[in-house]
Formats: structure tokens, sequence, C-alpha cells
């Protein structure tokens, strides 16, 4: 799941100094690319722009005795690595949401680092048959500000037509912090789908990508859907710099938002994307 947030030029303004570690962390996440890349037998690190108004921000509603919501509009920064290795693969990410704000309570982090071990890859057997790819053990942290949660289970990527990719993840989920505290020492659910499909269109080039999870018997909260479905046109191909630059619309659709109920989200963002 996203959300996101921080900043590194206000070093000389005390009230921007948490910027730093959310800036350090991004940095983390580009320098481990960069030393797992040497063991990888593929990489790829991407940098990401996005701007999108409607965000639900939550509140406590005095009135009401309830949490609450109201629109925001939001910038973030996205630093995205993945790779595959001998025995399976790693996808990471970090946001950086609002770091263009100028007070402590706007800008804020999350990220995700999501390691995956291949039964093909480990016990040499070929799994890749027809619609079946490979059968994995998938793993996933979410950390954030006011929420940390721990997720393992199977996953299955299969052959799909047209599709560079398309993954079937189950986890059992464990949250171990919620809304700034301790969560109750109870599992859900979630299924996590990812995909990218890459496509023509008379002389350029696109891609459409994106992830849906739905968390389920999760406590406490309501079951709860977030997606980012990407449209991409590489824009790097036009200048000779072929998968450089791609840029386009993320459509974010969330409902009960962090399992609360009623709080629901749909974003319309810009989106640049530099890959290294």
């Amino acid at each position: 799941m996203k959300t996101g947030h921080s900043r590194s030029h206000y070093i000389f303004n005390p009230l921007r100094r948490r910027a730093w570690p959310c800036l350090l962390g991004a940095l983390g996440i580009l320098a481990s690319g960069d030393a797992l890349a040497g063991i990888a037998q593929w990489s790829s690190t991407n940098f990401q722009l996005l701007y999108g108004d409607n965000y639900q921000s939550i509140f406590f509603n005095e009135d009401t005795g309830k949490l609450d919501s109201v629109d925001d509009v939001r910038s973030v920064i996205t630093v995205e690595h993945v790779n595959g290795w001998k025995y399976g693969d790693n996808f990471m990410f970090f946001d950086i949401t609002n770091a263009d704000r100028t007070t402590e309570t706007t800008t804020n982090y999350y990220g995700e680092i999501s390691p995956r071990l291949s039964f093909g890859k480990m016990t040499g057997a070929n799994l890749n048959k027809g619609l079946l790819n490979d059968v994995l053990i998938t793993t996933t942290a979410e950390i954030g500000e006011g929420f940390r949660s721990n997720l393992y289970g199977l996953a299955v990527d299969l052959n799909l037509p047209g599709f560079a990719f398309f993954q079937f993840n189950y986890y059992v989920r464990n949250d171990v912090e919620f809304m700034g505290g301790p969560a109750p020492n109870d599992t859900g659910s979630q299924i996590t789908l990812v995909w990218l499909v890459p496509f023509d269109i008379g002389t350029t080039l696109w891609a459409f990508e994106g992830f849906v999870d739905y968390a389920y018997d999760v406590d406490p909260g309501e079951d709860n859907i977030i997606a980012g479905p990407r449209l991409l046109m590489d824009v790097g191909e036009l200048f000779g710099e072929k998968g450089a630059v791609q840029a386009g619309v993320e459509y974010q659709i969330w409902r009960n938002k962090f399992s609360i109920d009623g709080i629901d989200e749909d974003v319309v963002q810009a989106m640049v994307k530099f890959i290294f």
C-alpha cells in the first residue's frame, strides 16, 4: 500500500530536521540497489514525481466524535528499485509526500520492502509451463509514520498474453503498529496483484502497469482496497533515449482508507518516471 513523504535543503530549519531520516532512507534504497546490482541477474531503479488533488487527509472530528477526512493536494517523490537474483527477486520503494511544504506536520514518509524466494530457482525445477511461470515465498515489510506491518505468504507468477509479467501474491497480514499505537495481536489477509503490459500506439511506446491490494479480515477496522493503475508513455524514446523517461497518469483508488469505514479516495495524478 502506498502513502508517502520529506526533503533535503531545509538543513538549517529546525522544523524540518525530521526530513533528513526520510531522505537518507531514499538514498539508502538507491545505495542498496547499486550494491544488489553486483549480485543480481538484473536490476532497475527509477525516480518518480507525482502530483494530484482530492487526497483524503484524516482527522478526528470533535463534532461527530469520529474520524473524518478533508480533500488535500499532495506531491509525491518515489524512489523504486527491483532486481532478480539467483534464488528470487526483491522489490522496494520509498515515498516522500509533500516535500515542498514548509511545516513539519505536512511532510511524511512511507516505504515497503518485498523480497520473494522462487521455488523454481531454489529447487532447479522448471515450473514455467503453460500459464504458470513460477511459485514463490513472498514477504513484505510496510513502514510508515504511525503504521507498520509484516506480511508473508505465497505468490504465483503467471504467463498471460500481452503481459510482461503478472503476479498474484497472497499474504497473512500482521499489523504491528496502527494509527500511531500498538495494533491488536491479530492477523488478517491480503491479496496483491502486480502487472505490466507494454504496447505501441503508432510509433510511440506505452506501458499499462499497476497494482491492487485487497486487505481483509483486518483488526481494527474495515476491509480495504487500494489500486494504482498507470498509463505511461516512453517520452525518452522521442529524444533518442528509449526507456529513460516515462510520463503519464496514475489513478489512485482507495476504499476504506487505512481500514476506516467510509473514507474513500479517488486521485488522478500526473506522473513522470526517470529510469536508471
